[in-house]
């Protein structure tokens, strides 16, 4: 079976890029999103629009959710009008979600007693990784099916990686925003550093992004926060209900992650002083604020 007719449901900073390249790969895509007037874009540029998830589902052969929370994704699948309410034999699930590695288990199990198979594969690089068609995907479930939909992921992704069983790829996902969140604090306070030693900070970005200090957030992320630029390609709501997965399976493993409790600790200050729609570089503003 050729692979060619998929639904893609959830359009938001990320997924829209992600239609556009299937869009000019010439695959037949069908969306969903709760507000259709943020489609309408993607709509003109050649996509389907399904009234609900179940339709979108309804004669496609890849089923590609990309939501919000958890929450979310338990409703686009298992709510009225959703996903496995149309499922059928043969389909393939990936949620892009970064969600729990128990609802991934829980989705590749109800897959199964449907003959249908899933993917959990949750994704790093933000807008501009999904702009420029450069995402990092991580990836649980079936090796089989993986290998069957790899062709798929690489329209829209560079490093895409197998991790192992259902669940997996959420767990790897959960080690990236691990590292990302101390890595923000760093990032941070390295340049209040140079601005407080009266450096030019986007002289000492230079020096330090090409060497050991190296990293995404600082070579992407630190030309945002010095133009005082904080729109969103992660929101600061999305990263903290990522950290509060990753602090609850920490807490089941029994391992603690100080680094980690404290950027999230960091974060929520700043969505209580409603920065929550903003991206995770505005924790720049948390230095600001105490300078």
């Amino acid at each position: 079976m050729v692979l060619r007719k998929i639904a893609f449901i959830g359009t938001g900073v990320m997924g829209s890029s992600i239609v556009r390249h299937l869009l000019k790969a010439n695959y037949e895509v069908t969306i969903y999103t709760r507000t259709r007037e943020r489609a309408a874009a993607l709509i003109s540029e050649g996509a389907n629009w399904a009234e609900t998830a179940s339709e979108a589902t309804t004669g496609a052969n890849i089923i590609i959710t990309m939501v919000g929370y958890p929450a979310d994704v338990e409703a686009v699948y298992f709510g009225p009008s959703g996903i496995f309410e149309a499922g059928s034999d043969g389909h393939i699930l990936i949620d892009m979600t970064t969600s729990s590695p128990a609802l991934a288990k829980r989705i590749a199990s109800e897959a199964i007693t449907r003959n249908m198979a899933s993917i959990d594969a949750p994704v790093s690089g933000g807008d501009i990784g999904a702009k420029n068609a450069t995402l990092s995907i991580m990836c649980g479930g079936d090796e089989e099916i993986f290998n069957k939909v790899r062709p798929v992921l690489e329209v829209f992704g560079k490093d895409i990686i197998y991790q192992g069983e259902a669940g997996a790829g959420q767990h790897t996902k959960m080690c990236n925003q691990i590292a990302i969140a101390t890595n923000m604090i760093g990032v941070c306070e390295a340049i209040v550093y140079a601005e407080q030693a009266g450096l030019d900070p986007e002289n000492v970005l230079k020096s330090i992004s090409t060497g050991a200090a190296g990293s995404w957030s600082l070579s992407n992320l630190v030309p945002r926060m010095l133009k005082e630029d904080f729109e969103p390609g992660f929101y600061v709501k999305h990263f903290l209900k990522d950290m509060d997965i990753a602090l609850a399976e920490a807490e089941q493993m029994g391992l603690k992650l100080p680094g980690l409790d404290l950027a999230r600790s960091m974060y929520h200050h700043l969505q209580e002083q409603g920065y929550g729609d903003n991206g995770t570089q505005v924790i720049y503003k948390k230095y600001q604020m105490n300078s």
